[in-house]
């Protein structure tokens, strides 16, 4: 079955023509739906490439109700809609790209895949917030979890890799948004991410996990606004506001030459990544592999190798020299070590096209 799977994000919009061996086809890299060229280059660059047998949408948020693939209907859009809410920030790119693909494609079935829904299977414990049942139940505030397409993708490849099953994986997606999944047998048991994509690690622009009292006293003493507020969290924080930029490469660099900032931000990175590994493992009760993607992740073997530093209790351990040569999808792990180490290029796309190919043969 040839997918078109269109992934709508807040910077660029990529449309991946997928055949039936998975082989590219045809692709087309745009702006941000909401930027240049808008709505109307997305249906003329969706209707330069050949025809699909299918759409399959990366969306980010599925809510409570959506928790696997579906096909995408009215009644599925207008739910959708409804859960803007719950992703102001990424679910009308999703919705604005759905819209203009489909005027493209009328004919062609279109598939929701969810960032949210690999991590449905939390188990209660993880999902739940300490908070009273009346704000849970009404607001929906529970642990969702993010980037669950790239983890989902990362722990199937893994155990082709290894030739093995129902292992105990820590799947790190490290890009300009990073979030971790504890992964047993192929279901997400724990993730660093929450309620939004806030939660967590040190990011590119983002915060991680701060002491929400802390936000309550700026607010209290209307040192900052609301406004200023979800804007500094989201966009001027992480590496950007430790070291004054987003870019891990930068950093690192900086950092190599002796810039205090720089090496502040990234030892502040590595401390709450490697604290990470060793939680999600603990959700596990042990670790069989730990798996870098992403952006970070597959480019950068200073982090990998900073990142596993210190986790030999663990039982992983670096080669130094396959991390440093690691090119595409490769292990990474010294002989020695109890667990495997792994980097994973991150294929969104296939994992997407797979969701969509097991729905609509069902």
């Amino acid at each position: 079955m040839r997918v078109l799977v269109v992934n709508a994000g807040s910077s660029s919009l990529k449309l991946r023509l997928l055949g039936d061996d998975n082989e590219l086809l045809g692709s087309r890299d745009l702006p941000a739906i909401d930027g240049e060229g808008g709505p109307d280059a997305a249906r003329a660059a969706a209707a330069e490439l050949p025809d699909p047998e299918a759409v399959g949408h990366r969306v980010v948020h599925g809510g409570e109700r959506f928790r696997g693939p579906v096909v995408i209907d009215a009644e599925v859009e207008g739910a959708l809609r409804e859960l803007i809410d719950l992703a102001p920030l990424h679910q009308p790119t999703s919705l604005a790209a759905l819209d203009a693909v489909s005027s493209a494609l009328p004919w062609v079935p279109a598939v929701a895949c969810f960032d949210t829904a690999f991590h449905a299977t939390l188990p209660p414990p993880a999902a739940i917030y300490a908070l009273p049942a009346a704000w849970r139940e009404r607001y929906g505030l529970r642990r969702y979890g993010f980037h669950g397409l790239s983890h989902a993708y990362a722990s199937r490849r893994a155990g082709e890799l290894l030739g093995r099953s129902g292992m105990r994986l820590v799947t790190a997606h490290l890009g300009a948004g990073a979030s971790l999944a504890a992964v047993r047998a192929g279901q997400s048991v724990d993730t660093t991410m929450g309620f939004t994509p806030l939660e967590g690690l040190v990011m590119a622009t983002r915060s991680g996990s701060v002491d929400p009292g802390m936000l309550l006293w700026l607010l209290e003493r209307e040192e900052v606004s609301e406004r200023e507020l979800a804007e500094t969290l989201e966009h001027d924080s992480g590496l950007k506001g430790l070291a004054g930029e987003a870019d891990m490469r930068r950093v690192l660099d900086r950092a190599a030459k002796g810039d205090e900032e720089a090496t502040l931000a990234r030892d502040a990175y590595i401390h709450r990544l490697r604290g990470s590994i060793a939680a999600m493992a603990g959700a596990l009760g042990g670790i069989d592999g730990l798996v870098f993607t992403g952006g970070v992740g597959e480019n950068s073997p200073e982090v990998r190798a900073l990142a596993v530093e210190g986790l030999g209790f663990l039982g992983l351990e670096l080669d130094a020299d396959r991390n440093r040569a690691a090119h595409g999808d490769a292990e990474l792990g010294a002989g020695g070590g109890r667990a495997a180490v792994l980097v994973i290029a991150a294929r969104e796309d296939l994992e997407i096209a797979a969701q969509v190919r097991r729905l609509l043969a069902a």
